[in-house]
């Protein structure tokens, strides 16, 4: 069944009209038709089935069949702070690849060697929903304005009952894998460096409010590899 997102949709509606871009899409490409079913999500959680009364290319109308709340609610909230790739491509494929794993937040982390510290957010966002509508989930990830590293870290360093850690290229004899840090359920942070790694200093800084240093293997691996490798260690982790 075909889904769309409908981020404006409110749990008590009984008709909806998809904006002109949906409702193009729904009539001319998918050439849909009065009494076809169809999906809605709100990135919050909430799924809709719906009716379409109106098959119109501009406004077409459906009619609210059901509600279902925190549909395929995460037991687990992941953070992932990456520094942006030079080539904003590869972060657009690792956020399509973790919308569909799972992931909950992302923050553009601006460290001292990044190739890059201007994003476009709504691009990045763009690709969240379509990642969010292909998977068949009904949470759309946030996705933050970048942020330099020391103001990020300080304020997440304080944040209690957070589950932090910081990947990085450095020998260090106390890192782990993350399930051997990290309990399932639980809400994590996992900071992912830019191609030149953290500096040590920044390592420091991580360290001194309370994040631990944690192994993604022994391959040296690029950003967008390594951030998506993150994801699949903590869903691997919180498989039911």
């Amino acid at each position: 069944m075909h889904l769309f997102y409908t981020a404006d949709i409110q749990t008590d509606q009984k008709q909806y009209q998809l904006s002109e871009e949906e409702s193009k899409h729904a009539v001319r490409v998918l050439r849909m038709q009065v009494g076809d079913q169809v999906q809605l999500v709100d990135g919050r959680g909430g799924l809709f089935l719906a009716e379409i009364l109106d098959a119109h290319p501009k406004r077409t109308l459906l009619t609210i069949l059901s509600y279902t709340g925190d549909f395929q609610k995460p037991a687990y909230h992941l953070h992932i702070a990456v520094g942006p790739t030079k080539n904003i491509d590869r972060i657009e494929w690792f956020l399509e690849k973790a919308g569909e794993i799972g992931i909950q937040e992302i923050t553009p982390l601006i460290s001292e060697h990044s190739e890059r510290k201007d994003v476009k957010i709504d691009r990045l966002n763009k690709v969240l929903v379509s990642a969010m509508k292909q998977s068949q989930k009904a949470y759309l990830p946030l996705i933050n304005e970048p942020v330099a590293f020391d103001v990020f870290v300080r304020k997440m360093g304080a944040v209690e009952g957070l589950f932090k850690a910081i990947a990085h290229c450095e020998e260090d004899e106390a890192k782990k894998y993350l399930n051997q840090e990290f309990p399932a359920g639980k809400d994590y942070l996992i900071l992912i460096g830019p191609e030149g790694d953290f500096s040590p200093s920044e390592i420091e800084t991580a360290f001194s409010v309370g994040f631990v240093p944690v192994s993604l293997g022994e391959a040296r691996l690029r950003t967008e590899t390594a951030a998506l490798y993150a994801c699949t260690e903590i869903a691997l982790l919180n498989r039911g």
